[in-house]
């Protein structure tokens, strides 16, 4: 269901929970406000109800949420050659309505929704409450402890074990050198050439 309505000059198309901007209309946060000029009046798979110019014995009903002010904007005039200028801001005042019903029809329903999450709320807290009288476990808590103490140690063992280890790799490496060296004097200890003697061809 949906209407046309008209107010501050302006015209509007609601349907029941919208929530609209409009002029400044009279009333606090949370009153209750009919707005009685409405121009159309309509529903799903019907012909719109149009009024000449309003719909007699048609009203919206309305809920105040806010009384507010529009973004600023800035008023600026100026006359050439005149060293004429004008600077102004504008705010202009508004207020915030929420659509409740359409000649007391298609009105939101919010207190049946509220009440399933109340329900929903006090079932939970005792859904949680019962895992918590199974979790104090005395031996399954004691294992983790002897490994982490395990896991604790074995680095420290680890690094001595790493750090003994080079001891033996020094001796093989010096062997190695010393017998490297004799190779490279025998290597290197010249060899001398047998000297042939000439032969000197005959004539």
């Amino acid at each position: 269901m949906y209407a046309v309505i008209k107010t501050g000059g302006k015209q509007y198309r609601v349907t029941p929970g919208d929530v609209i901007v409009v002029e400044k209309l009279l009333g606090d946060a949370g009153a209750k406000i009919k707005l009685d000029k409405v121009l159309i009046v309509g529903e799903d798979g019907k012909d719109p109800e149009v009024g000449a110019p309003m719909v007699s014995n048609a009203a919206v009903n309305c809920e105040v949420m806010d009384q507010s002010r529009a973004d600023k904007i800035i008023v600026f005039k100026k006359k050439r050659r005149q060293g004429y200028k004008r600077k102004k801001g504008h705010r202009q005042n508004q207020t915030v309505l929420r659509v409740l019903d359409i000649n007391g029809k298609g009105a939101v329903k919010t207190a049946a929704k509220k009440e399933t999450v109340s329900q929903d709320s006090g079932s939970k807290p005792a859904e949680k409450e019962k895992p918590k009288a199974d979790k104090p476990k005395t031996a399954e808590t004691k294992a983790p402890a002897e490994e982490k103490s395990t896991s604790a140690k074995s680095p420290a063992t680890r690094n001595s074990t790493e750090v003994k280890s080079p001891a033996p790799k020094k001796k093989i490496a010096a062997e190695k050198k010393a017998t490297g060296t004799e190779s490279d004097v025998e290597k290197k200890a010249p060899t001398k050439k047998k000297s042939v003697p000439k032969t000197t061809k005959e004539k």
